[in-house]
């Protein structure tokens, strides 16, 4: 499976351009995760609901050295497009993690997604889900087991008490299977400020 670039044009104004993540972006991807995450800014935090880090230097290289994971960035360049020079900034990222169930079949499972705050409300987290949604759909679809072309199984969890989350993602055609655990209040992803926090299943079946 081709890891290079994807890249997916906006039709409005926005061009994003994404590439596999390497070592040397853990940094900045530190930064956004934690400031997409936990800090005030933008739409999509969760800083009423989760105290502490949202993740560690560690464990994104741990998930950027997963074969079975594959880490995409938007990297800002000093032209706004992908010919220009990276100025060391990530703009927008998103993760794909090819699983394989109960019952052997394989499904994607998309995380860690975050778009700078500054950007957020522009269409840039669509076009960048969308790019990640193809890519798994692909990837899923080139296994033996698609060549009775069933559909490719996306999912992904979500915190309860995010009606607007929840709301943006079923837009997109996603919807609750279901499946729910408690937030784990283990002080790896954060420290949870109620106790009735719980990741939520959202599951997506494209061709």
């Amino acid at each position: 499976m081709n890891k290079n670039i994807i890249d997916k044009n906006n039709s409005e104004r926005e061009s994003v351009f994404l590439r596999q993540a390497q070592a040397d972006d853990i940094s900045a991807l530190e930064q956004l995760l934690n400031r997409c995450y936990r800090e005030t800014a933008g739409w999509t935090n969760e800083a009423d609901l989760i105290g502490g880090i949202r993740t560690t230097s560690a464990e994104l290289a741990a998930v950027i050295n997963d074969p079975n994971h594959y880490y995409f960035v938007y990297p800002k360049t000093t032209t706004g497009d992908r010919d220009g020079e990276e100025t060391g900034e990530i703009l927008g990222c998103i993760a794909v993690d090819i699983k394989t169930d109960a019952d052997s079949n394989n499904k994607a499972y998309i995380g860690m997604f975050a778009v700078d705050p500054e950007l957020q409300g522009q269409g840039v987290g669509n076009v960048i889900l969308q790019a990640a949604e193809t890519f798994a759909t692909r990837h899923l679809q080139s296994d033996e087991q698609a060549a009775d072309k069933s559909p490719a199984r996306l999912t992904m969890s979500i915190l309860s008490h995010r009606p607007e989350l929840l709301a943006y993602y079923q837009r997109r055609g996603y919807e609750l299977n279901g499946n729910k655990m408690p937030f784990p209040n283990d002080g790896n992803n954060g420290e949870p400020k109620r106790e009735d926090l719980e990741l939520l299943e959202l599951e997506k079946m494209v061709h």
